[in-house]
């Protein structure tokens, strides 16, 4: 299944809707090109929604760190939304689950952008 994404605005947040694979190549590269969109059009408010991500290697996660930083530096959020069991544990096991805002329920996540 390949990379996937599609964005929405919910009341000044752009929610970013993956699916299927973050992996060195393809889905990496459309990640950092649509954070590097997102931040053109002044989008600063980021939710990434990882609910149907069913794999990601280690170039998907330092992808996810380089979004973050670059979202960061430039004053913005971004956040993530519904981990899947494997994307949690990879977290944890690397140590960025404390780097990241991670939320279960998309309005929790909306309302922490207030």
């Amino acid at each position: 299944m390949s990379f996937q994404a599609t964005a929405r605005e919910v009341g000044g947040v752009t929610i970013v809707d993956l699916s299927g694979r973050i992996t060195l190549g393809e889905g990496s590269s459309k990640l950092r090109q649509m954070v590097r969109d997102l931040l053109a059009k002044n989008q600063r408010k980021i939710l990434l929604n990882l609910g149907d991500i069913n794999y990601i290697d280690s170039s998907g996660i330092g992808e996810l760190v380089s979004g973050f930083t670059t979202v960061r530096s430039q004053g913005g959020e971004l956040k993530l939304l519904q981990l899947t069991k494997k994307v949690h544990d990879l977290l944890q096991i690397t140590r960025l689950y404390t780097v990241f805002e991670v939320h279960d329920n998309e309005q929790g996540a909306l309302d922490s952008f207030q």
